[in-house]
């Protein structure tokens, strides 16, 4: 027999809520199809859902007609690709996430201070690409992005006393902690944000996983691939010396990663919907699993609206 135990919180975010509701309010007010420029979030089963409603997903606006409706995905966009919706008559719906458009604003805070900025984040991640796109490169200065505490020193910047730092919401907190300290340590007037960058469902769902780790043999996280705080929840459980899995839903799992364990820890990221994790419960189960009791961390009452033309109501985080 073999003990399942939940992580809380896990799943949804108000941010990812937001955006999923704002595609489909789009749908039943307009009809499909509705264009949705990347994945509105990191989620194979969401993105599939959305697909069958009406949504067709593109990489970039040239393939949206013109006169039709695009959706930016809660990762935001460049400055470029808005001015460019703007600039082709395209009724915009932004999903960007309201945590992610506060790190946009103080890149635009810092370029109008005349400072050099460095973003903390992965290199091809749309969350990345869109936050360095909101920088103005015409006041004189420049963005760079760093990956980790090797960047540090090979920094490039025009003044160091006057550098401001932002990172991409969905990282590790550990990791970044790590690549910020270096940087204070090479600029110690380092400008940074007032508040930390890092989302709040980020960390609470990282100090979830903490905690479960200290209770189980081994790990599953429900999530897709391409979802970096999905990622950072696997990689926190191989930190801790215990094998960690990274699974889009049950038909993903393996017998043998269980074979001999007595408890096995289970969450998801903020992109993963419940259901997902009770199908992943449910094969569990099927394969000896018993129990499903939730290691309970940090309540979550965080809530976004939607945009006012799309029937106005607050959206909530669905964290069981």
């Amino acid at each position: 027999m073999m003990d399942v135990i939940l992580a809380n919180p896990r799943g949804f975010c108000a941010g990812v809520d937001r955006a999923i509701a704002i595609v489909e309010q789009a749908l039943a007010q307009f009809g499909a199809p509705i264009y949705v420029r990347h994945e509105v979030v990191h989620n194979k089963f969401v993105v599939d859902r959305l697909r069958g409603l009406g949504a067709v997903f593109v990489e970039e606006l040239d393939e949206v007609p013109a006169g039709a409706t695009v959706i930016f995905s809660a990762h935001g966009v460049s400055k470029a690709v808005q001015d460019e919706a703007r600039r082709r008559g395209l009724r915009v719906f932004d999903a960007t996430c309201p945590l992610v458009t506060k790190v946009h604003m103080e890149v635009t805070r810092y370029a109008r201070e005349g400072r050099d900025v460095i973003l903390i984040g992965h290199e091809g991640h749309p969350e990345v690409e869109g936050t360095m796109g909101q920088f103005d490169a015409s006041l004189g200065g420049r963005i760079c992005l760093v990956e980790d505490v090797g960047d540090v020193e090979g920094l490039d910047v025009r003044d160091p006393e006057s550098v401001g730092v932002v990172t991409q919401t969905t990282l590790s907190v550990d990791d970044t902690a790590e690549v910020l300290a270096a940087l204070q340590r090479r600029f110690p007037t380092l400008r940074t944000p007032r508040k930390e960058d890092i989302c709040y469902a980020t960390q609470n769902r990282q100090d979830a996983v903490k905690k479960l780790v200290e209770n189980c043999d081994v790990v599953v996280v429900v999530g897709s691939q391409s979802s970096s705080n999905s990622n950072r929840l696997r990689e926190i459980a191989a930190k801790a010396g215990k094998p960690g899995y990274l699974v889009d839903g049950p038909d993903d799992l393996r017998a043998e990663w269980f074979a001999g364990k007595q408890s096995v820890g289970v969450t998801a990221g903020a992109s993963a919907p419940e259901l997902l994790v009770q199908r992943v419960v449910a094969r569990l189960k099927e394969w000896g699993g018993q129990g499903a009791d939730e290691v309970v961390g940090r309540a979550e009452s965080v809530v976004f609206a939607l945009p006012r033309e799309l029937r106005p109501g607050p959206v909530s985080s669905s964290t069981p």
